[in-house]
């Protein structure tokens, strides 16, 4: 456990991946950044361990690297259902499955690297008129960080919790000693659920299902899809099953004052995206750029931007499910017109422009649904 500095110029509350990239960017911008999590590393959590091409870039510029002999590459995604199956290539890239706690000790790496003081096992108890208050003394700072997730105790205090959206979802995940069948990130859609396959090693794959009901675990939802039921049924367990919230989450405001919040303290898409991860990175970048300038109004201009496409991919992925026939009618189309979900990939990249994504993929989709 780190002595507690008397001061700093940035207190970070929350040592996950999103607080991590926060401290990584500001210390390179020459700030002096505190990090404070009662946990202690490397921290786990419930999510689906794949790092899309845009998020690998976003670790690039943080100066992060991931070990090659931990991280498993993907070429892109694949949607099946009963009836149909269809994958796209990523434009631009390779993406990577990894276990979550290897990402967050290669953010610890970095962080350690370039001087940010770390707290582990250490309690915020609130804000003060010259910084926070601790279980065990006080840290007078110029500017406070909130990055403590869905449950943000930070956005609290500082009067910021009050979403215009917020929709939520439940989702669980495992593990299995199984060597990876597919070169993508499967995405299994069953009724009311996804169940999603990446694959992380030589030998091992993450499973992960979400839905709208936290009675839908995996041993429930397996069965519902025979061909990852069969494949799975004698393939060793090599991790406990951990759940987790998945939400969608609109705030009006990400900083009062010296207060800012990145990461799903400032809100959050669901984790159909995959967006979650590259966005906290995106978050750390942007609020040091801000930071850097004594302007977090623009902090919160770049927020907006980068929330803008994930939410909007995100709505409607998430209108497939909530309807039945949608879901058939849009799979039905996709895997009869491959290159309409390659458009979509690319989008959900932000390597297509919007007029391309409706002249490539909304159109024709829009044809093969009337006619359905």
């Amino acid at each position: 456990m780190s002595d507690i500095p008397g001061q700093s110029d940035v207190f970070i509350v929350g040592g996950g991946p999103a607080g991590l990239a926060a401290a990584i960017a500001l210390r390179a911008r020459g700030f002096g950044v505190t990090v404070a999590d009662p946990a202690l590393p490397p921290i786990d959590k419930a999510c689906g361990e794949g790092l899309m091409p845009n998020a690998l870039c976003a670790l690039e510029r943080l100066g992060v690297s991931l070990p090659s002999q931990q991280v498993f590459p993907f070429r892109g995604i694949r949607f099946l259902s009963r009836e149909n199956a269809v994958d796209a290539t990523f434009p631009n890239g390779i993406g990577v499955g990894i276990r979550r706690t290897h990402l967050h000790q290669a953010l610890i790496d970095r962080a350690e690297e370039v001087g940010a003081a770390l707290l582990w096992g250490t309690q915020v108890k609130g804000l003060s008129k010259t910084g926070v208050e601790l279980a065990r003394g006080a840290v007078a700072c110029r500017w406070v960080v909130g990055a403590d997730g869905e449950n943000s105790r930070v956005r609290q205090w500082a009067g910021l919790d009050r979403p215009r959206s917020k929709s939520l979802r439940v989702g669980f995940r495992r593990h299995y000693r199984i060597k990876p069948w597919a070169d993508c990130v499967e995405i299994y859609w069953g009724s009311g659920f996804q169940i999603y396959v990446t694959p992380i090693g030589c030998e091992e794959i993450c499973v992960a299902v979400i839905s709208r009901g936290a009675h839908v675990r995996l041993d429930e939802a397996l069965p519902l899809i025979p061909e990852l039921y069969v494949r799975l049924n004698n393939a060793p367990v090599t991790s406990t099953e951990r759940g987790a919230l998945s939400a969608s989450r609109r705030l009006p405001r990400v900083y009062r004052e010296r207060v800012a919040l990145v990461g799903d303290a400032s809100g959050s898409v669901d984790a159909i995206t995959g967006e979650g991860l590259r966005l906290g990175f995106e978050h750390g970048l942007a609020l040091a750029e801000s930071v850097a300038a004594d302007n977090l109004g623009a902090y919160a201009a770049a927020h907006r931007a980068l929330m803008r496409r994930p939410a909007f991919m995100g709505a409607l992925m998430l209108s497939m499910d909530r309807s039945a026939w949608l879901r058939k009618n849009v799979l039905n189309a996709l895997s009869s017109e491959p290159r309409i979900f390659a458009a979509q990939l690319a989008m959900h990249m932000g390597e297509a422009t919007t007029a391309e994504f409706i002249r490539q993929s909304m159109f024709p989709l829009g044809r093969r649904l009337l006619v359905a």
